[in-house]
C-alpha cells in the first residue's frame, strides 16, 4: 500500500521552484483512495496539486497526458499545468506530482437529478472521441483472469459463490456481442464530477481510462449515478440514458442489453470492494461494503 502524502511531507520550496509559483498556501482535499490531493493557492492562481502516491514517473506522465489530450479536444476536464521545463509532471520528494488548474465548483453526491442528463451527454462526448486519441490500456476495468482466480479463496463463501455465478451469467449473455471499443472513463461516479459555478459539469480522475465497450462504461455510470437507497432507480437511469442517447444514439436492441452491463459493472465494483477491504487492506468499518452491490445487482435484474 502506498504511503500517502501529508502537508508535512511536502517540499513546498521545491514544488514552487519546479512550477514557478510564489506565496503558496496549501490545504488537503477530501477523497481520493489512490493519491493525495491538495488545493494550492498562489500569487499565480489556484490549483489542485496531486501527489501520485501509487504511480511511478512513467505511469504518472501517462495519466497527465491523457488528461491533457482530453482537455485539448474540448472535454470539460482539468487543465494540466506544465512544470517550468515543459514536462507534464515532475518528481518532488521522490514521488511524481501533477498540477492542474482549479475548477471552481463542488462535488455533490448523489448527483442531483437535474444534472443526470448532462452527465450522460458528457459520457457520450467522451465515447465519440477518436479511439486512438491517446494510448490507453485495453479493457483494464474488467476483472482479469488472475483477479477472477482469487474469488475462490474469498473467506465469504456465499459472496464468492454469488460473484462467480453472476460473472458466468454475464459472460453467457455477452457471448457473440461485439461493439466497437471507445475511450471509457471507467469510474463516472459523483465524486469524479464537479458541478461548476457556471452551471455545467466537469469530469475528473482518469485513473481508470481504457478502451472498452461503451455500454459497460454506461453501465458503470449507472452504478455510480443512478442509485437511490441502494437500488437502481428507474427515473435516474432514464435521465442518464436520455442524456447519453441525445448525443450518441443507440438502437433499441443495444439499449436492451444495458441491464446486463449494469450488473457486470456492479460485479466489478463488488470484487474490488471485497478485495480491498477484506484482503489487501482489512478495514472493519468497510468490510461489508461489497454486499451493497449484491443488493444493487438484484434490483437491476428486476428491471431487465
Amino acid at each position: 500500500m502506498a504511503t500517502y502524502t501529508t502537508l508535512d511531507d511536502l517540499d513546498v520550496p521545491a514544488l514552487c521552484s519546479a512550477y514557478g509559483l510564489h506565496d503558496p498556501r496549501l490545504q488537503p482535499l477530501k477523497g481520493g483512495a489512490a493519491n493525495s490531493s491538495f488545493q494550492l493557492r498562489t500569487a499565480e492562481g489556484c490549483f489542485v496539486l496531486t501527489v501520485l502516491d501509487n504511480h511511478d514517473p512513467t505511469s504518472a506522465a501517462a495519466l497527465a497526458d491523457h488528461t491533457r489530450v482530453l482537455f485539448a479536444h474540448g472535454l470539460p476536464t482539468a487543465e494540466v499545468v506544465p512544470e517550468v521545463g515543459g514536462g507534464s509532471t515532475t518528481v518532488i520528494g521522490g514521488k511524481p506530482v501533477l498540477l492542474k488548474r482549479w475548477i471552481e465548483g463542488e462535488v455533490i453526491d448523489p448527483l442531483p437529478e437535474d444534472r443526470l442528463t448532462e452527465a450522460g451527454a458528457l459520457l457520450a462526448r467522451l465515447h465519440n472521441l477518436p479511439a486512438d486519441l491517446t494510448e490507453v490500456p485495453v479493457a483494464s476495468r474488467r476483472l482479469s483472469a488472475d483477479q477472477q482466480g482469487l474469488i475462490g479463496g474469498f473467506r465469504d463463501r456465499d459472496f464468492a459463490a454469488w460473484l462467480s455465478e453472476q460473472l458466468t451469467v454475464v459472460k453467457e449473455r455477452e457471448a457473440g456481442r461485439q461493439r466497437s471499443a471507445v475511450l471509457c472513463h471507467g469510474d463516472l461516479f459523483a465524486d469524479n464530477l464537479i458541478c461548476r459555478a457556471g452551471g455545467s459539469l466537469a469530469v475528473i480522475d482518469w485513473e481508470t481510462i481504457s478502451l472498452d465497450d461503451p455500454l459497460l462504461d454506461l453501465g458503470m455510470a449507472a452504478v455510480g449515478l443512478a442509485q437511490q437507497d441502494g437500488r437502481l432507480h428507474p427515473r435516474r437511469l432514464d435521465l442518464l440514458v436520455e442524456g447519453y442517447t441525445g448525443v450518441r444514439p443507440l438502437p433499441q436492441e443495444v439499449l436492451d442489453e444495458l441491464p446486463t452491463e449494469i450488473v457486470h459493472a456492479a460485479l466489478i465494483i463488488a470484487f474490488h470492494r471485497y478485495y480491498r477491504h477484506n484482503v489487501r487492506f482489512p478495514n472493519a468499518d468497510r468490510a461489508d461494503f461489497h454486499l451493497r452491490m449484491v443488493d444493487f445487482a438484484a434490483s437491476v435484474r428486476g428491471l431487465a
